[in-house]
């Protein structure tokens, strides 16, 4: 099987009317969503999907650098064009994540090809579900976080996480309605990734270690990134004083990091995003040492149902008490609660992601084990620009926010 094409569609979702959110220290304008549907075609007909990095720059270094390497060459091992990448063109790290991302694409080719799963080519499924907890939460009053977190609990997931970033008075109060509208079997996790959005009111480390003593009456499953990620030392310390579990990871920019994370303990929960971060190589690499430290990994998952599908399928090759949860964007219709619409997200699947009493059932037809709908190609097609900003309050400044999660969190400055 010989690879005939390589191609990145960049696509956006824009929302009707741009949606305003005030939070402790500025304010969040969304305009849109951006995806990345990335399609390697073969000269026996069949297609290989993946999702990237809905960026311009990703595309860029797909189409100038991994298309050019993949296209022409058989198709036998991934692993194999992997480590020619690696010893080519993918001089750096930037470059060997896209290739990593496309190279989910490559994986869907060979399923399909020997008429298995995706997850059978990553070390086989020892489960056929895996846990979701649903994501939402943006910057609201604590009763429309309780009302939106008892929603999401109708829904049939098990677990729920918020952003904070209200104020430490107003996130404490948040936790506290959330927890009453859910009862105390119902998971809560609390993304406090606030650290570079807020300007001088970022909370300190002693107000974030008196919030997490205060928080940890209710029980949370985890507290998410309380600290600048690179400041491992104070996820040491925060993680000592075991007040509640400590979760990070999503914004490492390499497995050196990531090991130091790990190897040192500082967190209960290590997280990953395999689009941004090293798709399944650097996950399964990463997984063994999480295992042997007896953490546990859970995957930070931002985007479009397809790239949910895509880390599941290494998901349910580990056990529960390695891989315990995947994150499900829960985006808003008009029947169904969510932080904001985003149709391409499903769209991008001609059926919906079959999910049951909160956990993902994997497929295990083929490849991915899905239809993507190409037609979204057409019906979202790319508007250029940020698809966010942050209007800092002190000092005065505006983020423009044009990448996904696990890049640098602001593309230009004005």
């Amino acid at each position: 099987m010989r690879i005939r094409s390589v191609q990145a569609h960049l696509l956006s979702s824009p929302l009707p009317i741009p949606l305003k959110l005030s939070y402790y220290g500025g304010q969040r304008t969304i305009l849109k969503r951006d995806a990345m549907l990335i399609r390697v075609e073969a000269d026996n007909g069949l297609v290989g999907y993946a999702p990237g990095q809905g960026s311009e720059k990703a595309k860029q270094g797909i189409d100038a650098v991994v298309a050019p390497f993949l296209e022409g060459r058989t198709l036998a091992d991934p692993d194999a064009l992997r480590v020619q990448f690696a010893e080519g063109p993918g001089i750096s790290i930037d470059q060997r994540k896209l290739y990593c991302a496309a190279e989910i694409a490559l994986y869907d080719l060979v399923g399909k090809s020997k008429g298995v799963p995706v997850s059978e080519l990553l070390g086989g499924r020892v489960r056929d579900r895996i846990r979701l907890y649903g994501s939402a939460g943006m910057y609201m009053s604590p009763a429309e976080y309780a009302e939106e977190a008892h929603a999401i609990a109708k829904l049939g997931f098990r677990a729920y996480k918020m952003r904070s970033g209200m104020g430490p008075a107003e996130d404490l109060e948040t936790v506290r309605q959330m927890r009453d509208a859910v009862g105390p079997d119902f998971d809560l996790m609390v993304d406090a990734h606030t650290w570079w959005r807020m300007g001088d009111r970022n909370y300190l480390p002693d107000t974030i270690h008196k919030l997490a003593r205060d928080l940890s009456q209710y029980g949370l499953a985890w507290l998410e990134e309380p600290l600048p990620p690179e400041d491992h030392e104070g996820y040491r310390l925060l993680k000592n004083l075991d007040l509640l579990p400590i979760a990070s990871g999503e914004h490492e920019p390499d497995e050196p990091g990531y090991l130091d994370l790990i190897l040192t303990e500082c967190v209960d929960y290590v997280q990953m995003d395999v689009v941004c971060q090293g798709g399944y190589t650097a996950a399964r690499r990463l997984l063994k040492e999480i295992e042997r430290a007896g953490l546990k990994f859970a995957f930070h998952s931002w985007g479009t149902a397809l790239e949910v599908l895509a880390a599941a399928h290494l998901g349910v090759c580990w056990p529960e008490q390695v891989i315990e949860w995947l994150e499900f964007p829960c985006y808003a219709t008009p029947s169904r609660a969510g932080m904001y619409p985003f149709p391409l997200a499903e769209e991008i699947l001609k059926e919906p992601l079959r999910i049951e009493h909160g956990d993902l059932i994997v497929p295990t037809g083929p490849g991915l084990g899905v239809e993507v709908d190409e037609g979204v190609v057409e019906r979202y097609p790319w508007i250029p620009g940020p698809w966010s900003y942050f209007e800092i309050d002190s000092p005065r400044e505006t983020r423009a926010v044009t990448a996904d999660h696990s890049e640098p969190w602001f593309g230009e400055i004005r």
